[in-house]
């Protein structure tokens, strides 16, 4: 007797969306087998965790940190044992109340979060620029008031002084020299050229990376929040693999990546120093 006909078979307590239509979970376990892949050989391929693999083939999603994440995994194990994957997101959106309407609030946070605030008047600047004129008027008074005592003899002097004499010169000042502008983020990250050098940011939201050096060595390997940034350098070659891949913005040897992914997928990514290719 096999496994899969016992009544005690785990299979037959999972849902299912119908006698004819699996749920999700289910189709993704049995194109598996059908594939003769294993589990192990699944989680290899995608970079999904072995236990997340089991756990959407339960049709339990709860660890996969939310629907975006959700659908991403959902697209790479799909990909992986050679099922149409809009199919099954499609089927995940409908078991789990649809797919969310996008919303404009962040944008409208992020303007009212950068609106300067109102200067408030600074009244002890004011009441010691107060105090400077005042002085200053007085002192101006007192000196004015010297030299109309003193009469003709400084008025003769002063009329000497104005007099240039045979060393004197006349001195132009220096044009002020403009600016240089300042170099830009790209031009920075393209930096040395004998490198790979990639500056990954999350700019639209969250997103999961993973990137390795040409040895295979781990660079990192966890989520990046929105608004952080991540940069990795090698001699030879950098390994990516980007989850949420639409929210990402990609800078390769100083030159920015266009198109990354499209939003909840999982993007593995390869690149060498020069002109960024992807693997």
């Amino acid at each position: 007797m096999s496994i899969g006909n016992s009544p005690n078979s785990p299979e037959e307590d999972r849902p299912s969306a119908g006698p004819d239509r699996p749920s999700v979970g289910r189709a993704l376990q049995q194109a598996r087998v059908g594939a003769g892949l294993t589990v192990e050989e699944v989680s290899t391929a995608t970079r999904v965790r072995i236990p997340l693999v089991h756990a959407i083939e339960q049709d339990d999603f709860s660890s996969c940190g939310g629907d975006v994440y959700a659908r991403g995994h959902i697209r790479a194990l799909a990909r992986a044992v050679s099922l149409d994957p809009q199919s099954l997101i499609e089927r995940y959106d409908a078991d789990h109340g649809g797919r969310p309407t996008p919303t404009v609030a962040a944008p409208l946070f992020e303007a009212e979060r950068i609106r300067s605030e109102p200067r408030r008047p600074n009244w002890t600047a004011a009441m010691v620029a107060a105090i400077v004129a005042v002085v200053g008027f007085a002192g101006f008074t007192f000196f004015s008031s010297g030299n109309k005592h003193q009469g003709g003899p400084i008025a003769s002097d002063t009329a000497k002084a104005d007099k240039p004499g045979p060393a004197s010169r006349t001195i132009h000042p220096q044009a002020p020299q403009p600016p240089r502008p300042a170099p830009s983020d790209s031009a920075i990250a393209g930096l040395p050229k004998d490198k790979v050098t990639i500056k990954v940011t999350a700019k639209d939201g969250q997103s999961w990376i993973s990137a390795k050096d040409a040895n295979g060595k781990l660079l990192q390997d966890g989520l990046l929040k929105q608004g952080e940034s991540k940069t990795f350098t090698d001699k030879e070659r950098i390994d990516l693999v980007v989850g949420n891949a639409g929210a990402v913005q990609l800078y390769v040897n100083g030159k920015e990546v266009k198109k990354v992914g499209d939003e909840g997928s999982v993007e593995r990514l390869s690149y060498t120093p020069g002109d960024p290719q992807a693997g």
